[in-house]
């Protein structure tokens, strides 16, 4: 994993990040993701839903740059070659989540399995970061199981200074035989546009209709 420095004078997108920086916009779209295929193959091989979810988003955000643009913490405008997941997990007995990280792998059953042995070890903590030191090119993702939603905001100020898409699902329906989950992916304009949010959208929906070509 490494951090590469963008130069802002002589960067393409120079006039978009330093205006919508400036304004402080961000923006979120959600859409309904066709989870049918990927609910049949994971139920074949006995694996969950939620890192599967976690599984996609980390690999989509790690296919496009945009989504791993952010400033590091020497206030360095740059982009991670890698991002690992930040996700949250709930604690049934006291009804608080917490939020830990596992290491990115190309390899679903190796994720599924590091997924399970966090989970194990730091749910129940009643720490909101019990696994630390979390690192700076993580990407937080999280799960809103018990409600859907057709849209969902949730903003990060920190100074300014936080540019990572933060992504949620929601409670999955069953429509005509068929299973929709609704996601929400809240971006910064200084580093993502509308077409990015789409190109997102539709990786997801590609991955979860070719589950089978990764869940093994």
């Amino acid at each position: 994993m490494k951090f590469i420095k963008i130069n802002r004078d002589t960067w393409y997108r120079k006039e978009y990040f330093e205006h919508f920086l400036n304004q402080q916009t961000t923006f979120s779209i959600t859409n309904e993701i066709n989870i049918t295929n990927l609910m049949k193959n994971l139920k074949k091989k006995d694996y969950k839903f939620y890192p599967a979810f976690i599984f996609m988003v980390t690999k989509i955000v790690n296919s496009h740059r945009e989504f791993r643009i952010n400033f590091n913490s020497e206030g360095t405008l740059g982009y991670w070659t890698e991002m690992c997941p930040c996700y949250t997990i709930f604690d049934k007995k006291t009804h608080l989540f917490s939020g830990i990280w596992s290491p990115c792998t190309p390899d679903f059953t190796e994720f599924h399995t590091s997924y399970e042995k966090d989970v194990e070890k730091f749910n129940g903590t009643g720490s909101l970061f019990p696994k630390t030191p979390i690192p700076e090119n993580s990407i937080p993702i999280s799960m809103v199981p018990w409600s859907s939603f057709t849209s969902l905001n949730l903003n990060i100020r920190n100074g300014g200074d936080s540019l990572n898409p933060i992504i949620t699902g929601g409670k999955y329906s069953e429509v005509n035989d068929e299973i929709f989950m609704p996601v929400s992916l809240q971006i910064h304009h200084s580093v993502c546009d509308g077409y990015h949010a789409s190109v997102f959208m539709s990786d997801l929906q590609r991955m979860a209709d070719d589950s089978a070509d990764w869940i093994s």
